[in-house]
């Protein structure tokens, strides 16, 4: 049995990951990964420009309006919004992205990174992207998309989750009777 080396200084202080862990991160989508994206109305982009500078950006639709092309590769459509594109400019510059998707009331989540490239209308319409979203206004509609090739695809744990009670009923209607933000 090989013993694992610390491969960096955190590990060094807090330890190895568990087998499970370490095993669970694939260089492509498993199936039950394109499943659960498949069946994700949510999803958040991060991306970071050439200097390191972050952004994350929720993404939605109906479930499945982030294509699954196949075990490596997955289009999301871009609907027009606010215009600032700043993932789409982080991505020209950087093309590294990560994807982390939600669905609504399960407690496990989905993380896919990779590299992606920007698609224009026709190249995003070609690979039979549609725009898929339950609520409309007049600027819904389809202006690009991003093509992203998976380095890495796994489910990730419910822990966060139960952590925040994101899903717990109780707190979601205490939120939605007193909004807790103005």
């Amino acid at each position: 049995m090989t013993t694992l080396k610390p491969a960096n200084s955190f590990q060094e202080e807090f330890g190895l990951p568990s087998e499970g862990a370490r095993t669970k991160v694939l260089d492509f989508m498993e199936e039950r990964v394109q499943d659960f994206v498949r069946h994700s109305p949510f999803a958040v982009l991060a991306t970071s420009d050439t200097e390191g500078n972050c952004d994350a950006s929720p993404r939605g639709g109906t479930p499945g309006f982030v294509r699954v092309l196949d075990e490596r590769r997955l289009l999301l459509p871009d609907v027009a919004g606010n215009r600032l594109f700043q993932s789409y400019a982080n991505v020209e510059g950087n093309g590294r992205v990560g994807l982390l998707f939600f669905i609504p009331g399960i407690e496990q989540t989905v993380r896919v990174n990779g590299r992606a490239r920007t698609l224009d209308k026709t190249e995003t319409e070609t690979l039979q992207a549609e725009l898929a979203v339950y609520w409309h206004d007049d600027n819904t509609k389809l202006v690009q998309g991003l093509l992203i090739e998976v380095d890495e695809a796994y489910g990730h744990c419910p822990r966060a989750l139960k952590f925040s009670k994101l899903w717990d009923a109780e707190t979601i209607e205490k939120n939605k009777e007193r909004p807790p933000t103005s």
